[in-house]
């Protein structure tokens, strides 16, 4: 019988993956000068364009690239050979996940209330990030994370 650890471990991979070609997707189509289709009739091209689709001068796809291919092959190791991972590399992946999941909802504010056009494809990978959040809380031992203690 598989652990909910490991069920929990599998499906943040499964999301890491999603995300990472979503981000690549977005970035692809920039790079290429295409505009991005939205699937469900948003303004994808104004968001990814928009004065807000760029962090300390990098595309935020690129950084949501790099979060979620390590968060993936953070979590692949996790999972079958959790010993080769030092503590303090797995608080890492925790607190990068907090990162991205906050980072997320403030993009996600960003495209309601200052440039109030939504992209589908932000949208969901505000959503995996979530989803990634929700999985880390209900299945990490937080105790170990900067030395607190949650009983």
């Amino acid at each position: 019988m598989i652990s909910e650890d490991i069920l929990a471990r599998i499906a943040i991979v499964a999301l890491g993956l999603c995300g990472f070609f979503v981000a690549r997707h977005i970035h692809n189509e920039k790079k290429a000068s295409r505009p991005l289709v939205c699937p469900i009739q948003f303004d994808c091209d104004a968001v990814v364009h928009s004065d807000y689709s760029k962090f300390f001068g990098i595309p935020v796809e690129v950084f949501g690239m790099f979060y979620y291919a390590c968060l993936t092959l953070g979590y692949i190791v996790l999972s079958f050979m959790p010993e080769v991972l030092p503590m303090l590399l797995v608080d890492s992946l925790i607190l990068i996940s907090i990162g991205a999941f906050l980072f997320s909802v403030y993009l996600t504010v960003v495209q309601s209330f200052i440039i109030k056009k939504f992209c589908s494809w932000c949208l969901v990978s505000a959503l995996i990030c979530i989803l990634i959040f929700v999985l880390t809380l209900v299945s990490y031992d937080f105790s170990s994370l900067a030395g607190f203690y949650i009983k």
